[in-house]
């Protein structure tokens, strides 16, 4: 399993008028950590789309539990619990300052190669950067 957690603020534009975070911009949260987790390893969207492969969404899940709010720091847990395929899962895990959880989600991207558009396993560079988190699994 491979776990980590980044610190996002919610800033004014991405709130209501209740100065909640309104609800569409959970998923930029996720992103933006999906893409931090992937970067502790040496890995970027970037490289991947160099090197011919792209991670689009397939599926995404989110629960509302309580509203992160206007300025507030939160806290996002990311977690990929099974060594990446053709597809690759990752779970969010939202708390706030008070360190209440509040909000969960998922998220399932495939791995695509470019050139012939159909899914594809991912480089081998990602799975030997992925695989010392998940050998005591196998």
């Amino acid at each position: 399993m491979f776990v980590t957690t980044n610190k996002l603020r919610v800033r004014y534009g991405e709130t209501d008028q209740m100065g909640y975070m309104y609800y569409g911009n959970y998923a930029e949260f996720y992103e933006v950590a999906r893409v931090e987790m992937l970067r502790t390893l040496g890995l970027t969207y970037k490289g991947m789309e160099e090197y011919g492969v792209m991670m689009p969404v397939l599926e995404l899940h989110c629960k509302y539990i309580k509203p992160a709010l206007y300025d507030e720091e939160i806290t996002i847990r990311v977690t990929v619990e099974k060594m990446p395929g053709v597809r690759i899962h990752f779970k969010y895990e939202l708390f706030n300052e008070k360190e209440e959880l509040i909000n969960i989600g998922e998220t399932l991207l495939v791995f695509v190669n470019m050139e012939t558009k159909r899914p594809c396993m991912p480089p081998n560079y990602f799975l030997a950067k992925m695989k010392p988190f998940f050998a005591s699994a196998q």
